[in-house]
């Protein structure tokens, strides 16, 4: 039997996953530095509070970098495994929209912002829509160059 990460599919699936979060994550942080972005703090920052507690902040914000990036790569690859050489840039669209939904429908209100941030503010739902487009866009960018 062959290793998981020895597949094409799986590593290139990975990296590109990891390669969209980390652009999906610069520009979240842009504009929460700028103050640009109705997100009152790390989407991943606070779904580790949720579950770490009042855990040190170090703690807290190595494990939302962690999960947030491990999450964006087990998707990634899940993708890419899925798709293998059929894929193209709308599939990795889609896929990043989907992804957005899960949050907007299931994390966003256990942590108590509301479906798509609405007890906080709408604005929520279209600013992490394009943080999960810059996500699948990338995905799908990886997809199309794996079909050609």
């Amino acid at each position: 039997m062959r290793s998981l990460f020895k597949d094409q599919f799986t590593k290139r699936g990975i990296g590109y996953g990891l390669l969209g979060t980390l652009f999906m994550s610069i520009v979240m942080l842009i504009g929460m530095g700028t103050g640009l972005s109705p997100i009152p703090e790390p989407i991943p920052a606070a779904i580790a509070k949720g579950i770490l507690g009042d855990a040190p902040r170090p703690l807290i914000m190595g494990f939302a970098l962690i999960t947030h990036f491990g999450y964006g790569a087990f998707w990634g690859a899940d993708l890419f495994n899925w798709m293998k050489t059929k894929g193209n840039i709308w599939h990795g669209l889609g896929w990043g929209v989907m992804l957005w939904g899960i949050m907007q429908l299931i994390v966003l209100p256990l942590l108590g912002w509301g479906v798509f941030g609405s007890a906080i503010t709408p604005k929520i739902a279209v600013v992490t829509l394009v943080l999960h487009l810059i996500y699948g866009g990338t995905l799908g960018w990886g997809l199309s160059r794996l079909a050609n």
